[in-house]
């Protein structure tokens, strides 16, 4: 009877109980747990349609710092998330033992196979499961494992380098270098991951349109990381996972097909691997990850499985090429921008050519040790993380129940907070009044202690224990490539009067980078 009367009470004045409801909704979002103390965009408080509608702006970085410089350290960017940008957040929010853990965006980067998620290491929010699996692979993308990487970086050097010439500097072509700076970090992935260049360098075109898929992906990531219940309705629901489970149809990521493809080609070599283990033969070519990863599976059958293997290789092309293609563009775009900073920069690598620091090889290439004694060069690349690091959004945490005191305030649990390295990157007590000027002389100039706490904030490869494993290996590549290239070509912005344009697609990639090169001598100054 009662049900009856409530039900033709909703019928009758259903238009004022959807209103109420409605209203309802949004004052429980703005007052959610006492977070509307904290300031924001005036929508931010009541929906996420907010942040969701802003990050498909393709410019969330620069809303960000808009809104600390305006409200202060902390700011509301959704009815349950805060953004911090004090520094000292940094070892509450991503460090270790605080009870942390990841929120439903990272999920959503989750590749798919035969309709399952593959939880790779950035992506799970499983605490424990990530550091399994971390431990299994931690020892591939240790800094020691640099020394056997190197051969398999710099046979794709070579390739880029020579090809730049006969594309390039031999035709007087016009190049968009953004593009072609991740076609070699998309070859240096694919020399690592199976000592095999995945051929974008050779062929210069988008093999299997993996660059394209990746840009596509990453523009569904960002918007949909902000409300994830819509990627289980769009890409990941219950019903088109089911079907390709049971075979009724297929949809295979371009990355996964690459990498079972190179996989295939190797099983045998793999099959022994994780039957006996790694054997290093000493070729000199390098041990790739591939073989590491498989030797993981060996020495942990109990965990790393074949699917492990595969989302691992996957990963590192999700991964390791966008962030140290955007880093590499951000290097040489903020020195053509800055002709005195190349200036100075040439000047180095000269003299370092002249006194016996780098040597004088026929193909202008620098080994990752002469790199590290180049403190310009260090300087600049610096200053390059700084001004445009990759990722270009919070990254999130969820608080523990319990609550936590960040900066001198209690956050309930529940609670989804993070930092943005754009925002951490531009603070003036830190780094100095001229935040917004690109001055690599910032860190040659700087005091230890002063020059200690730059080092600190430095967020471009996030930190604590979720700190991009790969950044060794970005860190390779970039300190490897920029004084090679630079040593062997004279490099210059197309226009010079325009300033390039961005795409927040959660990375922060660059467009309208074209640039053209000229041949330099590669003989020492004596």
């Amino acid at each position: 009877m009662l049900i009856n009367e409530i039900l033709a009470f909703l019928v009758a004045y259903w238009p004022v109980v959807l209103v109420a409801s409605s209203i309802a909704y949004l004052l429980r979002n703005r007052y959610n747990r006492g977070l509307n103390k904290y300031p924001g965009h005036p929508l931010a408080a009541y929906t996420d349609w907010w942040r969701f509608s802003d990050v498909l702006g393709r410019r969330a970085q620069h809303t960000h710092i808009e809104l600390h410089r305006k409200y202060g350290d902390i700011v509301r960017l959704g009815p349950n998330v805060l953004s911090f940008a004090d520094p000292r957040a940094i070892k509450v929010i991503y460090g270790l033992n605080k009870g942390m853990t990841k929120s439903d965006f990272y999920p959503v980067q989750q590749a798919v196979s035969k309709g399952r998620r593959l939880q790779s290491l950035f992506s799970t929010v499983d605490e424990d499961y990530h550091a399994k699996y971390r431990r299994c692979v931690n020892s591939a993308f240790s800094m020691s494992s640099l020394v056997s990487y190197e051969p398999l970086v710099d046979n794709t050097t070579v390739t880029f380098l020579e090809q730049t010439q006969k594309l390039f500097c031999n035709t007087g072509k016009s190049c968009n270098f953004s593009e072609w700076l991740q076609f070699f970090a998309f070859d240096v992935i694919g020399e690592l991951t199976w000592s095999k260049p995945l051929g974008f360098i050779e062929k210069h075109e988008d093999v299997d349109g993996i660059v394209a898929f990746l840009g596509k992906f990453l523009s569904y990531a960002g918007p949909i990381g902000q409300m994830p219940f819509l990627d289980l309705l769009l890409e990941k629901n219950w019903i088109k996972l089911s079907l390709e489970r049971w075979g009724f149809t297929k949809t295979v990521f371009p990355v996964t097909k690459f990498a079972l493809d190179r996989s295939a080609e190797r099983y045998s070599e793999m099959q022994k691997i994780k039957e006996g283990g790694l054997v290093d033969e000493s070729s000199g070519r390098g041990v790739d990850l591939l073989s590491k990863f498989t030797q993981a599976q060996h020495a942990h059958p109990d965990f790393m499985t074949d699917t492990q293997v595969l989302t691992s290789t996957i990963s590192m092309v999700f991964a390791g090429s966008e962030t140290t293609a955007i880093s590499l563009s951000s290097v040489f775009y903020h020195l053509l921008k800055h002709p005195r900073v190349y200036q100075k920069l040439m000047q180095e690598l000269e003299d370092g050519t002249r006194n016996g620091t780098i040597e004088d090889r026929p193909n202008g290439a620098v080994s990752w040790a002469e790199s590290q004694k180049l403190p310009y060069l260090d300087a600049v690349i610096q200053e390059s993380f700084r001004m445009h690091p990759a990722a270009g959004l919070i990254l999130e945490r969820i608080v523990p129940p319990q609550g936590i005191d960040i900066c001198g305030e209690h956050i309930p649990g529940g609670t989804i907070v993070g930092c943005n390295a754009w925002v951490l990157h531009r603070r003036p007590e830190i780094f100095g009044a001229d935040v917004d000027a690109f001055r690599p002389e910032r860190w040659t100039d700087a005091p230890p202690a002063q020059l200690k706490e730059m080092k600190a904030t430095m967020f471009q490869f996030g930190a604590g224990a979720r700190t991009c494993i790969g950044k060794n290996i970005s860190l390779l590549e970039v300190y490897k490539l920029v004084p090679s290239f630079l040593r062997r070509f004279e490099v210059r912005l197309e226009n010079p009067d325009r300033e390039w344009k961005t795409h927040n697609a959660w990375f922060v990639r660059q467009l309208d980078f074209n640039t053209t090169f000229r041949p330099r001598p590669l003989r020492a100054t004596v």
